[in-house]
């Protein structure tokens, strides 16, 4: 701002602009996109054209009644399916824009970890299940494998309550305990996506609680899909939920949009509890 000769403030030209619309928020990449994904078994068609973006660094959910095919589209990322005899699958899952289904199996799996419903640690000590996949990679220096068990216990929120029993059986945590080690596991070898299948679901509301926080945390070093019952923990936890029925995806959108003003009818009969 400058002052004329007679003492009256003189306007830049650009201070009489209106103010500049915020910049929106860059849309996460894609870290997965799947194109007709359809899977079999047998002659029993479980998925139809499933086609869908998962962004990076977000926490996705799958929700839906039953037999509805989410369980067995998560599978299908990281090709655990193919451990199921006569199964077939069709179309493209593209992870960072390569094509899963032409990758080499072990690769998937290092870049694409899996927690299950029922937390399955090995008959291992501690320390032994969270450095079993660095192990199997071939990574046996004392040193590299001590940080790295450390690292995965601390992400997944153990390490203050097992660090000085490392060496004690896995079977001696309790069920909310061996689940987040179970976790530790997983994230030991550094994948790029985390995939639970219904991780809550044998445990205790405090147990639930802290997966629920771990998973806030850690959607910030991984991206993060998990297939829930629990229509509340969808609600609390995802950026985005997806609503399977019938093996078809309905829709998938902003988890908010999804609860409060979802696109489809059968969306809302879903989560207003006329069915399911």
């Amino acid at each position: 701002m400058g002052v004329a000769s007679h003492g009256q403030p003189v306007l830049h030209p650009a201070a009489s602009l209106p103010p500049k619309a915020p910049v929106p928020k860059a849309r996460p990449a894609s870290k997965l996109t799947a194109r007709n994904i359809s899977f079999f078994y047998g002659s029993v068609q479980a998925l139809h054209d499933i086609s869908l973006e998962i962004p990076a660094h977000r926490i996705t959910a799958f929700i839906g009644p039953s037999g509805c095919g989410k369980s067995t589209f998560l599978r299908t990322i990281n090709r655990m399916n193919e451990t199921v005899r006569n199964t077939r699958v069709a179309g493209e899952l593209l992870l960072d824009g390569q094509n899963v289904f032409e990758l080499d199996v072990t690769d998937v799996r290092r870049r694409v970890g899996m927690v299950f419903q029922k937390s399955n640690p090995f008959a291992k000590t501690i320390y032994d299940n969270v450095a079993y996949g660095l192990r199997v990679n071939g990574i046996r220096r004392k040193a590299i494998l001590d940080e790295a068990v450390e690292r995965s216990l601390t992400h997944a929120a153990l390490w203050t309550e097992v660090k000085d029993k490392l060496n004690k059986p896995a079977s001696a945590l309790s069920g909310g305990q061996q689940q987040r080690l179970c976790i530790a596991r997983a994230l030991a070898v550094e994948p790029e996506v985390l995939l639970l299948d219904e991780p809550c679901s044998a445990l205790d509301p405090i147990a639930t609680l802290k997966i629920e926080e771990l998973l806030f945390q850690l959607k910030e070093v991984t991206t993060i899909v998990i297939v829930t019952h629990n229509m509340q923990q969808a609600a609390r936890l995802a950026d985005l939920t997806g609503f399977f029925l019938m093996g078809r995806l309905v829709e998938l959108d902003e988890t908010r949009k999804i609860f409060q003003n979802p696109g489809k009818k059968e969306t809302e009969d879903y989560v207003t509890g006329r069915f399911g």
